[in-house]
């Protein structure tokens, strides 16, 4: 009998035990279920997300109606545009169509060639190639190329990097242009400037070049044995991600999505076949690329990809290195224009919106070639890149940096009121 009582009084306290310990359990997960989300911290992501989808539509609005405009009055066939602001990019669209008498629509991924936006990219690869050591910008020329001359001995061992990159070599004009255009290889170009007479010493006067400062290029194949689309490819294109750039015709020609290069005639445009040049100049002139990849070119100089290259280090490719004087170019009548020098393949303006506004710096180049018309401009005060190309020659390339910057400015800087009850 008291075995009977011992075990039953087991039991129960088995039981006891058991029903304690089970109401003071609760799973590793409950908090994850109980806890309570802060309000304000959602409320104020929903007011975010809702402001960027209101900015966005009316950036995508008033850029749609400004093209429209422009191709309804003839100004433009087509047009890639992108846009980046801060760490994001805002925009990146195309506009009108690849070719007049064809219906394809320009879009982000449809190529262009980018002309002399291509001499900011040789800047740029000039200073990331300092930054390793492999060079300086103060070099002469004469060291890495020994049949390199122009003018007497005095003048050639005068010429450095920086002057080939700046445009101050005490070249005429647009010397051997022809040359270029022509297809004559850079090697051979570099060794006939002897034939040429300076009209300056070193470095005082601004003078613009395509063949010379393509002389660039075979001072940097020299001091790192590998050429300059390789050189700009594993540096820069590769680690960004620009997959659809290519610095050839053969490339440009075999791709689908290729705006076409147009003339204007007296009843409208006309659009013609990209021409086989500048390919031999590549650091002037030689690099095709679309909306997307301009984008992200513009994400990386504004200092976004810090492990492909710092601000610090891509710095003097944007320091002025000669002022450009007059007020007759176009980019000298944008509004708030105060001065304008050359850096290294980058124009520097300095603007001022108003009296009591802060000066702004501008890093900015056009480019030209084979019918297409392009342009773009990096504002680094606001953290904001703007590019636009264009496949046909225009009057819209004289204000369309401006105009732009006005319609982001007018459409990120203001306040805009959300509903409390979101």
């Amino acid at each position: 009998m008291s075995r009977t009582k011992l075990f039953f009084g087991t039991i129960i306290m088995v039981l006891l035990f058991f029903v304690l310990t089970a109401s003071s359990f609760k799973p590793e997960h409950s908090k994850a279920i109980i806890a309570n989300p802060n309000p304000e911290k959602t409320l104020a992501e929903k007011r975010e997300i809702k402001l960027y989808n209101i900015r966005q539509k009316a950036l995508n609005e008033a850029l749609s109606k400004y093209f429209d405009q422009a191709i309804k009055a003839g100004d433009i066939v087509g047009a890639g545009v992108s846009i980046v602001n801060g760490d994001s990019v805002i925009l990146s669209n195309g506009y009108g169509k690849r070719s007049y008498n064809a219906n394809e629509s320009v879009d982000a991924e449809t190529l262009f060639r980018l002309g002399s936006i291509s001499k900011g990219f040789t800047g740029v690869l000039a200073a990331n190639l300092e930054s390793d050591g492999m060079l300086r910008l103060e070099d002469k020329v004469s060291d890495y190329l020994p049949n390199f001359h122009f003018g007497d001995p005095q003048h050639t061992e005068r010429i450095k990097l920086s002057h080939l990159l700046s445009h101050t070599t005490g070249t005429p004009y647009h010397s051997y242009t022809d040359l270029v255009e022509a297809g004559l290889s850079m090697s051979t170009i570099s060794e006939k400037f002897e034939n040429v007479n300076p009209i300056s010493e070193p470095g005082l006067q601004y003078s613009y070049q395509n063949a010379m400062f393509s002389v660039s290029q075979e001072v940097m194949l020299k001091a790192t044995g590998k050429n300059i689309q390789t050189l700009l490819s594993d540096r820069f294109f590769e680690p960004l991600g620009m997959s659809s750039v290519s610095m050839d015709h053969e490339t440009l020609m075999n791709t689908d999505n290729i705006a076409l290069p147009h003339v204007k005639r007296r009843n409208g445009w006309k659009s013609v076949l990209p021409k086989n040049n500048y390919y031999n100049a590549i650091a002037a002139g030689g690099i095709n690329a679309n909306s997307n990849d301009m984008a992200k070119w513009m994400r990386f100089l504004l200092g976004h990809n810090p492990e492909v290259m710092s601000k610090d280090e891509m710095a003097p490719a944007f320091q002025s290195f000669i002022e450009l004087k007059g007020h007759r170019k176009y980019y000298q009548r944008w509004p708030g224009h105060i001065k304008s020098a050359y850096g290294f393949g980058w124009r520097i303006h300095t603007v001022k919106e108003n009296e009591n506004a802060p000066e702004e710096i501008i890093w900015h180049h056009g480019g030209s070639v084979n019918n297409y018309r392009n342009e773009i401009a990096l504002f680094p005060d606001s953290d904001l890149g703007i590019c636009v190309l264009i496949n046909g020659p225009s009057k819209l390339v004289k204000t369309v940096i401006p105009d732009l910057r006005a319609i982001v400015k007018s459409i990120y800087e203001k306040e805009i009121a959300i509903a409390s009850s979101i």
